[in-house]
């Protein structure tokens, strides 16, 4: 099966001012006839969609989004440029990027370069000037698949045979390919519009709450998070040990976000299953999957993952709807919940867990992202609870 599905007005627009054409090849068959975006070359990965309207760059720098391609719903992307105080990593993550239309010009005073610049300067590549909606409906119609974006081989026989053989993310440990080398100190707050930093509560070392965050591919918001909220941060690399965690005598210890599959990742599961009732423990998206494994659950490849930020999640303590920001492809299966694990969030869309509790020891987590500011402080009251948990 073979989908053209580039307009001819579009085709000519990107002609004229790209003129470099590019192959998205699905590991079914299915083939996408567009133009290069980004670096030149051929990249392969799982091609999952983001609703999100903005925050392109965020996106691109999650490290959660690690062996995948993501394509963008939303038409115009490029539109504000690129900047050096949007970044949730050091560079972006993303095996490669699809859009309807990249903006030929940006225009934001925070802005630094365009995103066609700033794509080519890390060797990303993408594709433009495909029919989103129609790969859109297709993932969703058949669930994500691996696929590959090529601007050297225009074959789509041969690139379709090079998606079905590429590698899945199902039982591959992408973790270590994101994770720190070192120990790290965190000492930024959030950002504000005044382009000042904003001041933790806390100006006394002494008096801070001591959190140590485990990093299987934390986004740097939620560091901040931590820091804004009057907190030492102490990051240490997903495979340290529970030994390792408690020498820095944390008061709290947090489970970050991370890339792919959960279930591969045995080292951080034993270090969980350690480090349960020494201290209180907050987890986010992978740092939640890891939590609910480390208590005896299991956890399930979505069809097409919860990627976007305006996903409905019900407070079950409360009975408030959150909007929220979700980065994953993989959930906890509720019917291996322990009974230590209590439900506290669910996913509105389709009822998947959205949150937990341990019924025992003093730890809690969620699927979603409360740093992302998708409410746009719906969720905020989590990092406050993991405050209150620790003092």
């Amino acid at each position: 099966m073979s989908l053209a599905r580039t307009s001819s007005l579009s085709r000519r627009m990107t002609l004229t001012r790209n003129g470099k054409p590019a192959v998205l090849a699905l590991e079914d068959g299915t083939t996408f006839q567009g133009f290069a975006l980004g670096a030149e070359g051929e990249t392969s990965g799982e091609v999952v969609f983001n609703t999100s309207m903005t925050g392109y760059q965020e996106i691109l720098t999650d490290p959660s989004y690690r062996g995948q391609i993501v394509t963008m719903t939303y038409t115009e992307i490029g539109n504000y440029g690129t900047n050096g105080e949007d970044l949730e990593s050091s560079r972006p993550q993303v095996s490669g990027f699809i859009v309807r239309h990249r903006s030929r010009i940006h225009s934001n005073f925070r802005a630094s370069e365009g995103l066609n610049q700033y794509l080519v300067r890390h060797g990303i590549t993408g594709i433009e000037g495909i029919d989103t909606r129609a790969l859109v409906r297709h993932i969703r119609s058949q669930g994500a698949m691996r696929g590959i974006i090529s601007t050297t081989d225009l074959n789509p026989q041969s690139l379709v045979q090079k998606a079905a053989s590429s590698a899945g993310l199902i039982g591959r440990d992408l973790v270590r390919e994101v994770i720190p080398e070192k120990v790290r100190t965190w000492n930024q707050a959030l950002w504000r519009l005044s382009q000042i930093r904003s001041q933790s509560s806390e100006n006394s070392e002494e008096t801070r709450p001591h959190v140590v965050c485990l990093d299987f591919g934390m986004k740097w918001n939620i560091a901040r998070h931590l820091f804004e909220r009057g907190s030492r941060v102490t990051i240490l690399p997903g495979t340290a040990t529970a030994n390792e965690v408690l020498q820095y005598e944390p008061d709290g210890i947090f489970l970050s976000n991370g890339p792919g599959d959960p279930e591969p990742l045995d080292y951080a599961i034993g270090t969980i299953r350690d480090l349960l009732g020494q201290r209180p423990i907050f987890g986010i998206c992978l740092g939640h999957q890891l939590l609910c494994l480390a208590s005896g659950a299991k956890t399930f490849k979505l069809k097409f993952g919860h990627r976007g930020s305006n996903q409905p999640v019900l407070n079950l303590d409360t009975g408030k709807v959150e909007i929220t920001s979700q980065n994953h492809g993989f959930c906890v299966d509720e019917e291996s919940l322990p009974e230590s694990l209590r439900i506290t969030h669910r996913n509105l869309n389709d009822d998947t867990i959205a949150g937990v509790s341990h019924t025992i020891h003093n730890a809690f987590s969620v699927q979603y992202h409360p740093e992302a500011s998708a409410g746009p402080h719906d969720s905020e009251y989590l990092f406050d609870q993991f405050r209150l948990k620790m003092e």
